[in-house]
């Protein structure tokens, strides 16, 4: 049975996945998206207050899309209603994630709404922490998710 718009609680909260950050990945992300020294270089990154190589935030902010996409496709029923994003509000990169770092996710509905041109579908607020292997929030993102409704 599919996970409607209806099913869904504000203040529901959902912890998923597990994503090891890996040196290989930090430097190809880097290099083909955000080519700044001090995600590519050990020396540079040393220069800087990372004092390593750090994973480029849009790399954090993929990295969780890659475990959230692992997490829906777990459950049919929810993949079914999903109906992708509007958006995204108040993303902040809190803390760096280093090649090693074990990052993991937590999802609080925060928001939902009806549309109101569109019955077969609601909008659905959620605040997201993606956290490291020390429980440090390493990024806080509010996507807009757009949920299928419950045919009538």
């Amino acid at each position: 049975m599919a996970h409607y718009f209806e099913d869904i609680a504000i203040g529901e909260v959902e912890r998923f996945g597990s994503y090891t950050v890996g040196r290989d990945e930090v430097i190809d992300f880097a290099g083909k998206y955000d080519p700044q020294p001090f995600h590519l270089s050990d020396e540079a990154a040393a220069r800087t207050h990372f004092q390593r190589i750090a994973a480029s935030g849009w790399h954090t902010a993929s990295m969780f899309m890659a475990m959230f996409v692992a997490h829906i496709q777990q459950q049919p029923e929810r993949q079914e209603a999903s109906l992708g994003a509007l958006g995204v509000d108040e993303l902040r990169w809190l803390r760096p994630c280093y090649p090693g770092d074990v990052l993991r996710c937590e999802a609080e509905v925060v928001e939902k709404t009806p549309s109101r041109r569109r019955p077969e579908m609601g909008i659905v607020k959620s605040k997201i922490t993606v956290f490291n292997q020390d429980d440090e929030p390493v990024m806080t993102l509010m996507p807009i998710a757009m949920w299928r409704t419950r045919p009538i």
